[in-house]
């Protein structure tokens, strides 16, 4: 086999073949790096849905309790499929709990009724429809709750499971409690869902 030394070597030649290859444009290296973004924050990032409860006996005290939640829950990459207020009555919470679960949303939230009050009864009508209960949940809520000054989070009574695939989330009724809770919910409940998904 004959290797062709240096001197050998067309230039002329060597100039035309390699002029026909053409330079990869600057858009083509953006489209492709805005292409891999875009993959790599979808499957970290896919989008959930949840349904938000309010559980209230004075609807227009809390009134903007949904509006706040749905905007978190937004901002978490959730997609609320409703806001709905019920009275705090242990049937009408798991009704409004059994329709998330049976809609197949991935998350629901209660807001309100955590306390120590005559009408608080959101955690115990949570527990009947929980298969199994996430302490964890419910203990990083109270300890961020406590930690930020929020005594209705610290002191919430409010527990979290799941219910088929959707997790189920209680959470004190007052913005301190709901911004709080929010920001520590979320990578938490993404956490669950991915294990719930396997």
């Amino acid at each position: 086999m004959n290797i062709p030394k240096v001197g050998d070597v067309d230039n002329e030649e060597l100039e035309r073949v390699t002029g026909d290859i053409p330079e990869p444009d600057d858009a083509l290296f953006h489209t492709l790096d805005a292409e891999s973004r875009m993959y790599q924050d979808h499957t970290r990032r896919a989008l959930l849905r949840a349904m938000v409860v309010i559980v209230t006996d004075e609807p227009e005290k809390h009134a903007r309790f949904g509006e706040l939640v749905g905007e978190l829950l937004t901002e978490e990459d959730f997609i609320v499929d409703a806001v709905v207020e019920v009275e705090s009555r242990k049937s009408a919470i798991r009704q409004a709990i059994q329709t998330g679960v049976v809609g197949g949303t991935d998350l629901v939230v209660t807001i309100g009724g955590t306390g120590m009050g005559p009408r608080d009864k959101t955690p115990e009508a949570t527990h009947k429809e929980l298969d199994r209960k996430i302490p964890g949940i419910a203990e990083a809520l109270r300890s961020s709750g406590l930690s930020a000054n929020s005594l209705h989070a610290g002191l919430s009574r409010g527990i979290a499971g799941v219910s088929g695939s959707t997790v189920i989330v209680n959470i004190a009724g007052s913005r301190e409690a709901i911004r709080d809770g929010m920001a520590t919910l979320g990578p938490l409940v993404r956490h669950v869902i991915s294990e719930l998904n396997v």
